[in-house]
């Protein structure tokens, strides 16, 4: 299979190195700058899993892509969506499968107006990376992960066969029956990291430590996961029980990339994680629901971003 990646940054050039290192047909659609690092320097990851330097990794961009890929891996940021489909929709042929990693799912509906549901898959991964400035991806912990799946008629047994195809590269991957679960249960998650660390500007083990904290995230994770049960997906108690063992670990430092984003005063995506919730909260089937933590957390985020240039 020929697969797109489009960007070479954190997310995108981890899995997209992983599977270079591992032999598969990967070109990274990059911008001119990302491109002359590239090749000047080669793809560098510094990992828990093993360091790799792949030199020459094959790119592409904007101006000169014609021709449709099999798959195209989707990971840049939820507010540079547009300007991504604009760079790569000359990829997207009737058989290609376009597996975002946005954070939400306000993403999917953009997609699917551009491509149609049987071009996009729904997909999510756990992975926490950075870039630091001469373009080294810095994998900051052992997890790596992603799975994908079908959202709307299945179209053979294409999922198993991309899961065959990204399998033996150095991270974990698994083609979902059930992906939509899977999405809302990542976001449960990852909004209430983002949420409290960036509130509180600390790793979860700070937080929890101080008076008041544990008891914060448990409320602001109830809050949405009160959400996710309106649309039809509340967390499973297997994976709320896994992912508490996360939040709250005594002295863990964990934190989002959001807090990461704050910290380098860089855009966050504070609609698409956080303002998504609450405008879901207001309008499900069910009746509104009450979230002042998350309208808290949102309030502080929109006035961070207020502040930037």
């Amino acid at each position: 299979m020929r697969i797109l990646v489009i960007g070479a940054g954190a997310t995108g050039g981890y899995f997209g190195g992983r599977l270079l290192e591992a032999g598969r047909d990967v070109t990274f659609l990059v911008r001119p700058r990302r491109a002359e690092l590239l090749a000047k320097n080669g793809l560098t990851i510094k990992s828990p899993a093993g360091d790799v330097t792949l030199q020459n990794p094959p790119t592409v961009s904007a101006a000169t892509l014609t021709t449709p890929f099999d798959v195209i891996i989707l990971s840049c940021k939820a507010y540079d969506l547009d300007n991504a489909i604009a760079d790569f929709a000359p990829a997207v042929g009737p058989d290609t499968a376009i597996i975002p990693f946005l954070n939400g799912m306000r993403h999917l509906d953009v997609l699917d107006a551009k491509f149609g549901i049987g071009c996009v898959m729904g997909g999510q991964c756990q992975i926490a990376a950075t870039v630091d400035p001469e373009g080294v991806i810095h994998h900051l912990a052992p997890m790596h992960a992603m799975s994908f799946g079908e959202r709307g008629g299945p179209k053979g047994d294409r999922a198993r066969r991309i899961e065959a195809t990204l399998q033996g590269a150095r991270f974990d991957v698994r083609a979902s029956a059930d992906i939509i679960q899977d999405m809302y249960e990542k976001w449960v998650f990852l909004a209430t990291l983002a949420g409290s660390t960036s509130l509180m500007r600390a790793p979860a083990g700070h937080i929890t430590a101080a008076p008041g904290g544990a008891d914060f995230i448990r409320a602001l994770r109830a809050e949405i996961a009160s959400v996710a049960a309106a649309e039809g997906h509340a967390p499973r108690p297997e994976f709320l029980e896994r992912t508490g063992t996360m939040l709250f670990a005594p002295s863990s430092p964990l934190t989002a990339s959001m807090l990461r984003d704050i910290r380098s005063h860089a855009r966050i995506e504070a609609d698409q994680i956080i303002g998504d919730l609450i405008q879901r909260a207001e309008t499900n089937s069910s009746g509104a629901l009450d979230v002042p933590l998350l309208r808290v957390v949102y309030t502080h985020l929109k006035a961070y971003e207020s502040q930037l240039s």
